[in-house]
């Protein structure tokens, strides 16, 4: 899934997009290497969306991001409702809260 307007892919000679489209024969090896990739080694991104259902794949690498840029924010998708129970980020706010 990619939202309309934020799709970019820079330049040749060392085009690189700024999202992965993923389905079901997507490997998890190449969405946590996109993952690393866009939290890690890219610095023109400031907010990572990414489809809770995805998230779920890669959870063990969410649930330890713990940097402040790129900010994660978990989304939901037409196929798949969003389950605040599933959302590390707003796990974090509540425990903050001390909910």
């Amino acid at each position: 899934m990619l939202l309309a307007g934020v799709g970019h892919v820079t330049q040749p000679p060392d085009s690189q997009k700024n999202f992965l489209v993923v389905d079901a024969k997507t490997e998890t090896s190449a969405i946590e290497a996109a993952f690393d990739r866009f939290t890690t080694e890219r610095k023109d991104i400031a907010i990572l969306l990414i489809n809770q259902h995805i998230a779920e794949r890669i959870r063990h690498r969410v649930e330890t991001y713990t940097a402040a840029f790129p900010s994660l924010l978990e989304i939901p998708s037409k196929d798949h409702p969003y389950d605040p129970e599933k959302d590390s980020v707003l796990k974090r706010v509540r425990r903050l809260f001390g909910e």
